[in-house]
């Protein structure tokens, strides 16, 4: 009898681990890791998940990874895998085992080479990975995750920051920065930091006589609010919320706690100067500075005397945003991160949710004056060519932005949350109003407007809105509130009404929708205004250094130029104030009716980048090009439902989804034609046809030879197939045919015959389809 791997495992692996001590010392752990779950593809469906045989970990710390292979591989056929998941994890050791034979690698120095038994102890590994020993390393290592009674366990990302960030700590540094993408979890990231200083008792005094005191410092109150929930598993007195409110209530600071939540502006006078409430410079031992690339940490922010005050703490900053000019700063006081997960890893890991762009180029993204159109208000001039960076807040024209809302109105699935980002204030209220008197639904708080002067009631929308319980509100209209840090899981679309000029602010968008959701494959930015432009910079995902920004005509470089949208000179996140001369414009009668749109798509593709629709189609070729090889292979394979439908799964591993396949019907012109004519079009240039066509010629060539009822019942088929698509020749669907035409399969074979004939009269037709 062949032996399996899982004999293997069982009979040979397992005892010498156990014989080790793994699994049998304390704090010793051998488990099976999915490291992830692989790339969402259609249908909730995942592409290319990973996971690990072993994972041996001491202390909370991943030291090795195995990977097994039955007894009749050889023992080095899995070194592949085992080096690639120990890069994952950050394991110092990679093992590949037969159960006979052992090989093993050190991936910090190279060695590697068949390893003889008996099997590191974990206390020999430990060593091993840690020579020189480290006290503050050792009691966060006995401090378990809080994992709530096992519902949560951390992802390997979030695993590697975590011990990233406590083993700077062990070693003193007090400057500390994390690189995680939008819906990486990096308040749960920060939570298991506190946790295992708070029971390690590590504090600035370098003893553990004490709890440490922890701030979580935030630039919004919904973020300080979000955080100070995520901390509930500690004990209910260790954390306070500093506000205003309550010093002015208490008539005193908050000290007796180990947790504390505030925002920037709690530690601001009216005047723009700062108190400190009475915290003396070395109160609280760690600081974690949320979203830090726009606080305190910009060297011209006013913020930045909070954290130059309390200088003595630890200093944790999160941030979603790789090094880029607008924030060098953050970079230069923080230090290189410690730990980088980026946007890319995280999709096609499938911890993120892809996304498509869909560009709306108009004929009037510009505007130049014409008499006939007439000035409401204000003084137009009409030499000038109003741009983007124009409209709303220099320029108004309501029948523009009516057109915009009718426009995405009509391509978005009306029932999804959606948000829209728009110039200002004022702006967001207008696309409201409009949004409101178009859409489908009758409720009026469909739409809503969430910006800084909305203030509570704002709040309130957003909370809502958050809930995916409720379907109200359904799109919320915003110019900058809502661009960072907001977790709202459900977001299917967002639309640019704005222009994106900083790249931080372009992937802090998109973090809005990136959060995963059940039963949302991807989401899609409407782009009005050319910010898919970002996606040109072959950095945008990555590490690129600070680039050069050009400096103005007659002004030396980086001096007097205007900060990123929504961000004022001291670095911080607002509302850019509404322009108090605003020129409005009405278009002569009729003219808004000849606005036109052109669309066109970007996708995700499989190496992590965007790329467009011809990109896409010059891939796509390439794929079939592996998959099938000729057009007759083609045909055979759509004539079978079983291969057929092995082929469609296989391109939705691929990333070719029924909504990718969808784009490129429309691409082509095709929007009534067969999958197998988008395929056979992008692979051998052929001509499609429509559904129609296809079922009429089957019609002429495929029903003789059959009974009067059989024909009518191939021509039922046949016409659902012209109204559905390939989906209706599934296998599985002769059963719902036969019970809607007949009743039922008994009363089907007294009409049709038996089951045998009816599946293969079924089959049968299909082979007319595609000939």
């Amino acid at each position: 009898m062949i032996e399996t791997e899982a004999d293997t495992r069982a009979n040979r692996i397992d005892p010498v681990l156990h014989a080790a001590g793994w699994g049998v010392v304390e704090g010793s752990k051998v488990n099976r890791e999915l490291i992830c779950p692989g790339r969402i593809t259609a249908g909730g469906a995942r592409a290319n998940p990973l996971s690990a045989d072993y994972v041996l970990s001491y202390r909370d710390r991943k030291l090795a990874v195995i990977e097994a292979k039955r007894a009749g591989l050889g023992h080095t056929d899995g070194v592949g895998q085992a080096k690639d998941y120990a890069i994952r994890l950050k394991a110092r050791f990679a093992y590949s085992t037969n159960g006979i034979s052992w090989y093993g690698i050190d991936m910090q120095t190279g060695v590697e080479g068949d390893h003889a038994l008996p099997f590191p102890t974990p206390e020999e590994l430990w060593q091993r990975c840690f020579p020189e020993g480290n006290d503050w390393r050792d009691r966060f290592g006995a401090v378990p995750f809080e994992t709530g009674g096992g519902k949560w366990q951390p992802r390997y990302y979030q695993h590697n920051a975590i011990t990233a960030v406590l083993e700077a700590i062990a070693q003193d540094r007090d400057r500390i920065l994390l690189t995680l993408a939008t819906g990486t979890g990096k308040t749960s990231i920060a939570f298991q930091i506190a946790w295992k200083l708070f029971h390690a008792s590590w504090n600035l005094g370098r003893a553990p006589t004490r709890r440490p005191r922890i701030l979580f410092l935030a630039d919004r109150n919904i973020l300080a609010d979000q955080a100070y929930n995520a901390f509930s598993a500690f004990p209910p007195d260790a954390l306070a919320r500093i506000s205003p409110d309550e010093i002015r209530k208490k008539g005193k600071v908050p000290k007796n706690a180990s947790v504390f939540f505030t925002i920037f502006q709690t530690f601001m006078t009216g005047t723009g100067e700062f108190t400190f409430q009475g915290y003396p410079p070395d109160f609280f031992d760690l600081i974690v500075i949320d979203e830090c690339h726009r606080g305190g940490a910009n060297d011209e922010s006013t913020w930045r005397a909070i954290l130059e005050y309390f200088r003595p703490a630890v200093q944790l900053g999160l941030t979603a945003t790789p090094k880029r000019g607008a924030n060098a700063d953050t970079y230069a006081y923080f230090g290189d991160p410690v730990y980088t997960y980026a946007l890319k890893e995280g999709i096609g890991d499938g911890f993120l949710t892809p996304f498509k762009v869909r560009q709306m180029a108009s004929t009037l993204d510009t505007y130049r004056f014409s008499d006939e159109d007439d000035v409401v208000s204000g003084e137009i001039d009409p030499d000038r060519e109003y741009t983007e960076a124009d409209f709303n807040t220099r320029l108004v024209i309501d029948e523009r932005e009516l057109s915009r809302v009718h426009e995405f109105m009509d391509q978005i699935d009306q029932r999804q949350k959606t948000l829209v980002f728009c110039a200002t204030q004022d702006h967001a209220a207008r696309v409201r109003n409009f949004i409101n008197q178009v859409k489908d639904n009758p409720d009026p708080h469909y739409c809503e407007r969430v910006t800084a002067n909305d203030g509570k009631v704002g709040e309130q929308h957003l909370r809502e809105f958050q809930d995916n319980e409720k379907t109200l509100p359904t799109i919320l209209a915003t110019s900058h509130k809502l661009s960072t840090g907001v977790d709202a899981r459900n977001v299917r679309n967002i639309v640019l009404l704005r222009p994106i000029k900083s790249m931080i602010e372009f992937k802090q968008i998109i973090g809005r929708g990136t959060r995963t959701f059940d039963g949302k494959d991807f989401f899609t930015i409407y782009d009005f205004v050319r910010a898919y432009q970002h996606f040109n910079d072959p950095e945008w995902d990555g590490e690129p250094l600070p680039p050069d920004e050009p400096a103005e005509r007659g002004r030396p470089k980086g001096q007097g130029q205007d900060p990123p949208p929504g961000e004022p000179s001291g670095g911080t996140i607002g509302e850019p104030p509404d322009p108090t001369e605003r020129i409005v414009v009405k278009l002569a009668d009729g003219k808004e009716r000849s606005i036109r749109y052109i669309a066109s798509t970007t996708y995700w593709s499989h190496d992590g980048r965007p790329i467009t629709a011809q990109e896409f189609m010059d891939q796509l070729f390439g794929d079939l090009g592996t998959l099938v090889a000729s057009e007759d292979e083609l045909r055979a394979i759509w004539s079978d439902p079983a291969r057929r439908s092995a082929f469609i799964q296989r391109l939705i591993e691929l990333g070719y989804d029924a909504d990718r396949i969808e784009d490129m019907r429309r691409l082509i012109d095709a929007p009534n034609s067969d999958i197998f004519d988008v395929l056979a079009y992008v692979r051998f240039t052929l001509a499609p046809l429509t559904r129609s066509q296809r079922a009429e010629a089957a019609r002429s060539t495929g029903l003789s030879g059959y009974e009067p009822e059989m024909r009518e019942f191939l021509d039922y088929v046949l016409r659902a197939y012209e109204a559905h698509g390939i989906a209706e020749l599934a296998p599985i669907k002769i059963a719902d045919f036969l019970r809607i035409r007949y009743g039922g399969t008994n009363d089907a074979k007294r009409h049709l015959g038996p089951v045998p004939a009816i599946r293969d009269a079924f089959v049968g037709i299909q082979a007319h389809l595609f000939r």
